[in-house]
């Protein structure tokens, strides 16, 4: 038998194999698990990076290449977990309710939100305890079984067909925009379906799930990111899932439930009747959250989000708002409050924390608060983060008269502890983000971390001269950030603004593919690179004359430049 080298990434070592031999049975002679560099636990291998592109332990070797395999401590590992794990549910709602359709709506902080609709585009089938329950112990007896999943071609015009009579309208019509000939489909025990991505091998490696009920459905929860043993904890983050679910229906509202209506509303010409609307959907929301801060007579408005969620945009509006009404924003930055460098907190290794919220001087910021309360006037703190030091006297004066209301942007914004000597009933707290509820399909979803990653890519290289490797390289450092300060905070908010817009996944695509692009084979963000062109792939490009027709105003401004706010 003909021999072929790998270099095993995992080994550090290159081996010899015979051609033709599959990533899985290399696997498992060779590399069955892969530690966790930071938590040193063990984790069974899942799919692999050939030559840095992501692929099925299917793949067969038939050359040279560069491999690492890849497990559930890694992005792409719980990708693929989470997509064969809703492949394994799809089994199951197929068996118990054929005639239904399972849509795998939104990520919710726990995992996964699922519908079983009585029709496409339905109501939700609103199901007991005990039918989740069913469906869950299923799932674990077919995991058990250790059933295969497979992989095959199919023309357009089968699959096509075949989603249409398993009640898929929406895979049908983003295979009918793309204008593809051909497609993959995925097999389990009978049951074909498409995921755009690799799946596991086999049901037996999907160890850890569950089905708890949730709204009108049921939220499908994953292993913990650093622990395949323990599930994600239930939280019920009941506002952040009304704002998803508001999103969601309003897609349903305005016909766009997938990318292939989004697709077809482009190439039917309509994206400039999208822009319009969605740019009136969220000037309502805008309006609203201003109509509320009046009627609460706050006076301090705290804004908060994660990156490139549209914060410095949103506290735009809601201030221009804010003035219809004929109240008077004053802004101040929270920035200013800095401590002096030498006084921040230091991370476990040793570097200064600045986002840590004691990085900021907390006594001056309630006190000036407090006395601004007071109609006292204060001196607003000037922070030079070159010296990393506050400027003597370099600050501006202020007071709060009649009809003033002050407003601030910042990190810690939800977190009540940055405030706690500031009477409560004066604060009003506004949550931004782009909780997109637009999906792939019926059981592909959108990812708000994609979404806002494209955002900030496009913004970093046209503002900071950023190169888009360096912003995917650090993106796991400021999720990681988000995850610790600005998310378990999200229920504080009295008002959540979702800055996501049905227009701009079209519009970002027109930016970020040529970013994505320049990013060399050799560079460690070349699998990010490739796995987010492939996603932007399903999506039709907005034209330079549709994006002219965004409003200056508008959040995506903010992004792609031309803002006039």
């Amino acid at each position: 038998m003909e021999k072929v080298e790998i270099l095993c990434e995992n080994l550090g070592r290159k081996i010899s194999v015979d051609k033709g031999t599959s990533l899985l049975e290399i696997a498992k002679e060779f590399c069955p698990t892969v530690t966790d560099p930071k938590t040193k636990r063990k984790f069974p291998v899942l799919a692999a990076y050939v030559d840095h592109k992501l692929k099925e332990l299917t793949f067969n070797v038939m050359t040279t290449y560069k491999v690492e395999f890849l497990g559930y401590c890694h992005a792409d590992g719980r990708r693929t977990y989470l997509r064969s794990v809703c492949f394994l549910l799809q089994k199951v709602v197929r068996e118990q309710f054929p005639e239904r359709t399972l849509i795998i709506d939104h990520t919710l902080p726990s995992g996964m939100y699922c519908e079983i609709l009585e029709s496409p585009h339905g109501r939700p089938m609103l199901l007991s305890e005990e039918q989740i329950a069913a469906l869950d112990a299923r799932m674990h007896e077919l995991a058990a079984a250790g059933l295969p999943f497979k992989k095959e071609r199919s023309m357009a015009e089968d699959a096509r067909s075949l989603y249409l009579s398993q009640g898929q309208p929406d895979k049908a019509a983003l295979l009918d925009s793309l204008g593809k000939y051909t497609c993959n489909l995925y097999e389990l025990d009978g049951c074909k379906d498409s995921f755009h991505g690799p799946l596991a091998p086999s049901t037996d490696l999907l160890t850890k799930f569950a089905l708890t009920p949730f709204g009108d459905g049921f939220c499908l929860q994953p292993p913990v990111i650093g622990n395949f043993n323990k599930l994600m904890p239930m939280q019920r983050q009941s506002k952040i899932a009304a704002a998803l679910k508001e999103y969601s229906n309003w897609c349903n509202i305005i016909k766009i439930n997938g990318l292939g209506q989004l697709n077809s509303a482009i190439l039917e010409g309509r994206a400039k009747d999208l822009i319009n609307i969605s740019e009136a959907f969220g000037a309502r929301k805008y309006a609203a959250i201003a109509d509320e801060i009046q009627r609460r007579d706050a006076k301090i408005v705290f804004i908060a989000g994660p990156s490139s969620s549209g914060k410095t945009s949103s506290s735009l509006r809601i201030a221009l708002q804010c003035r219809v009404l004929g109240l008077n924003p004053k802004v101040i930055e929270l920035d200013n409050y800095f401590v002096d460098r030498d006084c921040t907190p230091k991370d476990e290794n040793g570097e200064y924390d600045f986002e840590s919220l004691y990085a900021m001087d907390l006594e001056l910021l309630n006190a000036q608060l407090v006395a601004l309360l007071a109609g006292e006037e204060v001196e607003i703190p000037k922070f030079d983060f070159k010296t990393g030091s506050r400027v003597a006297g370099g600050g501006r004066k202020m007071r709060l008269e009649e009809g003033d209301i002050l407003i601030a942007e910042g990190i810690h914004a939800l977190n009540p502890e940055m405030t706690p000597s500031v009477p409560q009933d004066k604060i009003f707290r506004v949550y931004a983000s782009a909780l997109t509820s637009l999906n792939i399909d019926e059981n592909n979803n959108i990812s708000t971390s994609d979404n806002r990653l494209l955002r900030r890519m496009i913004r970093d290289n046209r503002v900071r001269g950023i190169s888009p490797e360096d912003t995917i390289l650090r993106w796991h450092s400021v999720r990681r950030g988000e995850s610790r300060n600005i998310f378990p905070f999200q229920e504080n908010a009295d008002a959540i603004f979702n800055s996501a817009l049905i227009f701009e996944l079209p519009m970002l695509k027109y930016y970020a593919t040529p970013l994505l692009q320049r990013i060399h084979p050799s560079s460690p963000a070349y699998p990010e690179a490739v796995r987010l062109l492939k996603f932007l792939g399903y999506i039709v490009s907005l034209s330079p004359e549709e994006i002219a027709a965004i409003p200056p105003t508008s959040i995506m401004r903010e992004f792609i430049g031309g803002q006039t706010l």
